[in-house]
C-alpha cells in the first residue's frame, strides 16, 4: 500500500505524479471508440488495462486511476450497454487496486462531466448527482485513497461532483478539476481562477484544470489559479501543441490542409519530448505539485515529466542515449566508423550539417 495519503503527502510539501490520457491511447491503439470514447475495453480487454497501468508506473505515476472515465450511466446508455455498468466500474476498481497496492502506488476512484448536465434544468442536475452516487459508492466499496472528478466546463457540475464525493464519499478526498477552453471563463460563465477557489473554499482537496489545452496555453492559467488558492493545484494538459491561436486541441487546423485536426488527425500537432520536458520544469518552479497529462499521454511523455521532477522512474534505465548512435553519437566508438560522416549527410543532407 501506498505509505502515505494524498493529502498528507501534499502537506509534507511532496509532488503527486499522475498518469491519465487512457481513453486517447486506448483509441490510438484500436480498442475505443473515438466519439463516444467509452471504456469497453475494461470489459472487452481487461487484461490491457492492467498493462497499460504497469506502463506508466514503469514511466513514474503516483497514482493509479480506476479507468472508469465515460464509464457512467449515460455514456454506456448510448452505446446499449448500460446494463453492463456496474459489471464495467467494479472491473476497473478491482484492477486498478490490485496494481496500486501490489506497487505501492495511491488508488483513485474517478467521476467526470454527464454529458447531460443543464444548469437551467434543475432535473438534470437531480440526474447528474444520482450516477454521481453509484460510482461514488463503488469506488468506496474498493477502498479508494481519493476520488477525482474532472472535465467540468460547467461550475456547477463540478460543484455538484464535490457535494456528492462530500455526501456519499464517506470522508474521501476530492480532487476537482475544471477543462479549460478557449476563454479563461467556464460554460456558466464563471473565470476559471474562480471557479476553483470556490470549489477550494466547498472543500476539494486539489483544484485545478485537466484536458482541453496544451502545456504552453494551460501553464499561465494554472499560475493564475495558484493565486488566488491556498492550497495544491493540479494541471494536466493534453500533449498536443496548442498556441495562442488555437488554444484548444479541439481548435487545431492542419497546417498542410487548413482542416480540423480534432479528434482523429491529431498525431501532426503532438508535442515533442523536449516541450513536455521544458513545461514541467516550468511549472515545477511555478509550485504546481499535483502533476500529470491527460488526452495524448504517453509512457515517454511521461518519463519527461517525472524525471523533470526529480524522479528515476524504471523507465529512466532506457533514457536516450545518442552517444551510441555509430552515426549521430560522438564517441570514440562512433569516431571509429569511418562512415559516419558520409552516412550523416545523406540522411539529412550535407547543407544541414
Amino acid at each position: 500500500m501506498a505509505t502515505k495519503g494524498l493529502v498528507e503527502r501534499l502537506k509534507n510539501g511532496e509532488d503527486i505524479l499522475i498518469a491519465e490520457g487512457y481513453m486517447w491511447e486506448f483509441e490510438r491503439r484500436g480498442y475505443l471508440t473515438a466519439g463516444g470514447f467509452i471504456p469497453e475495453i475494461v470489459l472487452d480487454n481487461p487484461e490491457l488495462v492492467r498493462a497499460l497501468h504497469m506502463e506508466f508506473i514503469h514511466a513514474g505515476t503516483d497514482v493509479i486511476e480506476a479507468f472508469t472515465y465515460y464509464g457512467h450511466r449515460e455514456k454506456l446508455r448510448t452505446i446499449g450497454r448500460e446494463d453492463d455498468l456496474e459489471k464495467l466500474n467494479r472491473v476497473a476498481l478491482q484492477i486498478a487496486k490490485e496494481v496500486a497496492r501490489e506497487n505501492g502506488k495511491l488508488f483513485a476512484g474517478g467521476i467526470c462531466n454527464s454529458g447531460i448536465y443543464d444548469p437551467d434544468n434543475e432535473a438534470s442536475s437531480d440526474t447528474v448527482m444520482s450516477m454521481f452516487k453509484e460510482q461514488i459508492e463503488w469506488a468506496v466499496e474498493y477502498g479508494v485513497d481519493y476520488i477525482i472528478a474532472e472535465t467540468f466546463n460547467d461550475l456547477g457540475e463540478a460543484m455538484l461532483a464535490l457535494q456528492a464525493i462530500q455526501k456519499y464519499g464517506k470522508g474521501v478526498p476530492a480532487v476537482i478539476t475544471i477543462t479549460p477552453y478557449c476563454p479563461d471563463m467556464t460554460t456558466d460563465d464563471v473565470p476559471i481562477p474562480e471557479a476553483c477557489r470556490r470549489l477550494e473554499e466547498a472543500g476539494a482537496a486539489v483544484v485545478g484544470v485537466n484536458c482541453g489545452r496544451g502545456p504552453r496555453t494551460m501553464l499561465p492559467l494554472a499560475k493564475e489559479i495558484k493565486k488566488v488558492c491556498k492550497g495544491p493545484v493540479a494541471m494536466l494538459p493534453v500533449t498536443f501543441r496548442c498556441h495562442d491561436n488555437c488554444r484548444t486541441f479541439q481548435s487545431l487546423k492542419d497546417p498542410e490542409t487548413g482542416k480540423p485536426m480534432y479528434p482523429t488527425d491529431l498525431e501532426a500537432a503532438r508535442c515533442s519530448r523536449s516541450d513536455i520536458r521544458t513545461w514541467a520544469e516550468e511549472a515545477k518552479k511555478a509550485g504546481i505539485n499535483y502533476i500529470g497529462l491527460c488526452c495524448g499521454n504517453a509512457s515517454f511523455y511521461f518519463r519527461e515529466l517525472a524525471e523533470a521532477y526529480g524522479r528515476k522512474p524504471p523507465a529512466s534505465k532506457y533514457a536516450p542515449d545518442i552517444s551510441l548512435s555509430h552515426v549521430f553519437g560522438k564517441t570514440s566508438e562512433s569516431e571509429k566508423f569511418k562512415r559516419s560522416t558520409k552516412i550523416k549527410e545523406f540522411m539529412i543532407g550535407k547543407e544541414n550539417l
